[in-house]
């Protein structure tokens, strides 16, 4: 696949990391592969562990100019020097966020398998879409994103958009032509070499 059709990957944090360690395996990962931005998909509500992690995972990104948005919480993404957020909502908040963290900031939205909540987030100012599951996850998930949505998405829409979700490197093959974005991160945090996992998933890139 040519360089310039080729989707650009998009790296999605653990929930928990173990930051004792997880800034160094980061760290390769990204070293391993071009990746265009990371998102930090940190579980909790305490604020000074998130600002915590958000701070040490920005500046393993940033020494290598790997953007960094942080899942839902827009505050700490203003005040922990973050490039944007990701809203887990679809369309919702889109224009607040953009109203807080201003026009330079990147604003991206989950809208599941919905193509109707995904143009209203790209009418309200996102920045990207993702859609998924792309790919089966545990038993009684989400039904997956179907392919025609992508398909007719890439066709008609100009907002980038993002497949995430149970990807396999089959799923990367078929989807490569209409999406701009490969999310990728339990596919290979949950693998002893998450740098060999990545590097077998994306192999359909060339």
């Amino acid at each position: 696949m040519a360089a310039e059709d080729r989707p650009q990957l998009y790296l999605i944090t653990p929930p928990a990391p173990d930051m004792a360690v997880f800034p160094d395996l980061l760290g390769a990962v990204l070293d391993a592969a071009e990746i265009a931005c990371i998102r930090l998909a940190l579980a909790g509500s305490d604020e000074d562990a998130l600002g915590r992690a958000a701070d040490g995972l920005r500046a393993v990104a940033h020494e290598r100019d790997v953007a960094v948005v942080i899942e839902a919480h827009v505050g700490l993404a203003e005040r922990h020097g973050l490039d944007g957020v990701h809203l887990p909502g679809g369309a919702k908040s889109v224009r607040d966020a953009r109203k807080v963290l201003g026009p330079d900031a990147i604003v991206g939205a989950f809208c599941g398998t919905s193509r109707h909540d995904g143009m209203n987030a790209g009418e309200a100012g996102a920045d990207y879409v993702a859609f998924g599951p792309v790919g089966a996850l545990a038993l009684g998930s989400a039904l997956p994103a179907d392919r025609d949505l992508f398909a007719w998405w890439s066709e008609m829409i100009e907002v980038p958009v993002v497949a995430e979700g149970g990807l396999t490197d089959a799923l990367v093959m078929d989807y490569a032509a209409i999406t701009d974005f490969f999310g990728i991160g339990g596919e290979i945090w949950s693998a002893e070499d998450p740098v060999a996992a990545l590097k077998k998933l994306i192999a359909p890139l060339g």
